[in-house]
């Protein structure tokens, strides 16, 4: 697992922490709530893909 990886996640947390809680001092808590799913859904995203990754590598190693 790349350090990079993590740094994205992390990246995309603050940004959609920030941006919630701008929307949520504006009033429109729910763009907020949709900010934060769509923040959820993006990094589960790049977390299957990795799994998948993995399994492809798994295959691979073992020639299933």
């Amino acid at each position: 697992m790349n350090l990079d990886f993590v740094f994205r996640i992390a990246g995309i947390g603050i940004i959609v922490t920030v941006i919630s809680q701008l929307l949520s001092r504006a009033g429109r808590d729910d763009m907020a709530m949709l900010a934060t799913l769509s923040g959820l859904v993006i990094v589960l995203m790049m977390v299957v893909n990795m799994i998948s990754d993995f399994f492809n590598t798994i295959r691979t190693i073992f020639a299933l």
